[in-house]
């Protein structure tokens, strides 16, 4: 077990946020949940999301998530990108920039692709300010429009 596990504070849509996050990604499972009395709403849970364990609560409005904080999704190809990006629209979330998207529980998420992390990387600065600036025109990223910047400098 991680000694930090990340804590998310809903207003009420914990059962629902848990049910949609497991279902969407492998490696993912709700291990212990608690409610107010046996038929009553979720208050608590436990689960893990593509391995990652968190821990969430239903908080009540006073607690909003905001764009300070941000989930990020590793994708191997451009068919995982476009997976989890549909997924996320069929759901309800709203697209930002730069591979944000912010789902209809109010997390942000970062959908990026490993190959954009390799390319910013690289030793020429020119090519790592094409990618950028590519990716900064860009709602949903995609890789070969990125590689294209990148060889383009």
């Amino acid at each position: 077990m991680s000694k930090i596990t990340p804590f998310l504070m809903f207003n009420d849509q914990l059962e629902s946020a848990i049910k949609f996050y497991t279902s969407l990604f492998p490696d993912s499972e709700i291990k212990n949940i608690a409610k107010t009395g046996n038929e009553g709403p979720i208050t608590s849970a436990e689960f893990t999301i593509g391995g990652q364990l968190f821990m969430a609560y239903n908080g009540g409005p006073y607690f909003q998530f905001s764009n300070g904080f941000s989930l990020f999704v590793h994708c191997e190809t451009q068919d995982e990108i476009d997976k989890y990006w549909n997924q996320f629209i069929s759901a309800g979330a709203k697209p930002l920039q730069c591979g944000w998207i912010t789902d209809q529980f109010g997390i942000t998420w970062q959908i990026v692709p490993t190959r954009f992390m390799e390319l910013i990387n690289d030793n020429d600065p020119k090519k790592v300010q094409a990618v950028m600036d590519a990716m900064m025109q860009m709602i949903k990223l995609e890789i070969h429009l990125l590689e294209k910047a990148y060889h383009e400098a």
